[in-house]
């Protein structure tokens, strides 16, 4: 598991408390079942173009606030954010919830958690 530096895992902790998290496995209960329109992933642009979970739209973290509206108007809409770990979709999740987005979820663990289960990722 990756070591990051204790600032950011203080900053990511504080954003855990104020988002709803859910499991690789209720994720992938949701998708299997239909009931999540819309997963994004949050990772730069190169994991994503590594592999990705399917049918996942990318919005980067560095652009989410920017891009969020356009991509996602109605503000009800819900969707799973995910990361690498669960950490930047934990911030992420937080920002938009700030800017009036009122049903997302943080994936927790993230893709690594999600590979490790060998759930099914999409590959370029």
């Amino acid at each position: 598991m990756k070591k990051h530096n204790p600032g950011f895992e203080q900053l990511c902790e504080a954003a855990r408390k104020n988002v709803h998290e859910v499991s690789i496995q209720q994720v992938k209960e949701m998708m299997d079942n239909g009931s999540i329109p819309l997963v994004i992933d949050v990772r730069e642009e190169s994991e994503f173009a590594k592999d990705h979970l399917p049918e996942a739209k990318h919005i980067g973290r560095g652009v989410l606030e920017r891009d969020i509206e356009t991509h996602v108007p109605d503000k009800k809409t819900p969707m799973v954010l995910y990361c690498g770990g669960g950490y930047r979709s934990a911030l992420a999740a937080e920002s938009i919830q700030k800017m009036g987005y009122t049903a997302v979820l943080s994936m927790d663990g993230g893709y690594r958690s999600w590979n490790e289960a060998n759930f099914p990722l999409v590959k370029k």
